[in-house]
């Protein structure tokens, strides 16, 4: 992160903080939700499976920064499957880039070619070793280390959502994103039960042995780019939902939050580390701010 980005931020902030402002920061556009897998624990893929047009993401991602957001993430579906008007992926990130947003990142199941060297962070999913991986997002666990491993930059952050087929498996992606070229962190989150996936939900005891886990795999040194100190909020599911200072579009629907804020009940089973970690870093919660001023100056 460069010193401007750093302090338009810290400005941003500190104003949310002392004035109260709920005025968003990071903000998503959903490009698609087509997908090329259908995963055990995701509700949100190929619904429509139509690919939204260019003019209609471009609109929107002016829309956003109008609105005052500076970090950008593309989602799907599967993003690296939109293409429009002779345009990619890859196109996206570079618009956003001169359109003035400070961080843009993706979101993918990596079974593409990681060709986005100027995209902040490449989030990928990675939901453990091969075997739960693949019991998870079917046969694709070395496509996707392959795909890793040739990308042109080191800006990939592996993705994975705890659930009850991988919840041993922390470890093991914690090492791989140690132990592999290109990549530069792991982010978590728990899984949030949609009523369709409910079965996979981890308990309180389990959220609690989970992030035990993760603190001991960064205490050895891991990569993981969440905050310790918010771990007892998510084990307990006492942070503020929804954060207001993230908005999502979709087909040219503004959302609080996220996708899943109409879903009843689903805000109080928040699984999204980020969203705990933003609703506690902008009620100035120091040990917060504290944390993710180390975390995001060493990552991004």
């Amino acid at each position: 992160m460069n010193a401007s980005s750093f302090f338009y931020f810290a400005r941003f902030g500190i104003r949310t903080i002392l004035l109260g402002k709920k005025d968003p920061i990071l903000g998503t556009v959903i490009l698609t939700d087509k997908c090329n897998l259908h995963c055990k624990h995701c509700s949100v893929n190929n619904i429509t499976a139509v690919v939204h047009p260019y003019p209609q993401i471009l609109g929107e991602m002016r829309q956003l920064y109008q609105l005052g957001v500076r970090i950008l993430f593309f989602c799907g579906g599967e993003t690296f499957l939109w293409q429009d008007s002779g345009k990619t992926l890859r196109d996206l990130v570079i618009e956003a880039k001169e359109m003035g947003f400070l961080i843009v990142n993706v979101v993918t199941n990596g079974t593409f070619p990681l060709e986005l060297p100027e995209a902040d962070l490449i989030l990928l999913s990675l939901d453990g070793d091969r075997e739960h991986h693949n019991a998870i997002r079917g046969d694709t666990y070395d496509t996707i280390l392959a795909n890793i491993q040739a990308a042109p930059s080191n800006n990939i952050c592996l993705y994975m959502a705890i659930n009850q087929i991988n919840k041993n498996a922390i470890p093991s992606v914690c090492a791989t994103a140690r132990d592999t070229k290109n990549i530069r962190a792991v982010s978590f989150n728990f899984h949030t039960p949609y009523p369709d996936t409910k079965d996979l939900a981890l308990s309180k005891e389990e959220k609690a042995a989970c992030c035990q886990t993760i603190a001991r795999m960064m205490d050895e040194g891991a990569p993981v780019f969440n905050l310790k100190n918010a771990f007892p909020y998510l084990i307990e599911n006492r942070f503020p939902t929804p954060c207001r200072q993230c908005v999502v579009m979709e087909n040219g629907k503004l959302s609080v939050c996220g996708r899943c804020i109409e879903v009843p009940g689903l805000c109080e089973q928040c699984g999204y580390f980020f969203v705990a970690e933003y609703t506690l870093l902008f009620r100035g919660n120091v040990k917060i701010i504290a944390e993710m001023l180390r975390t995001y100056l060493r990552y991004i």
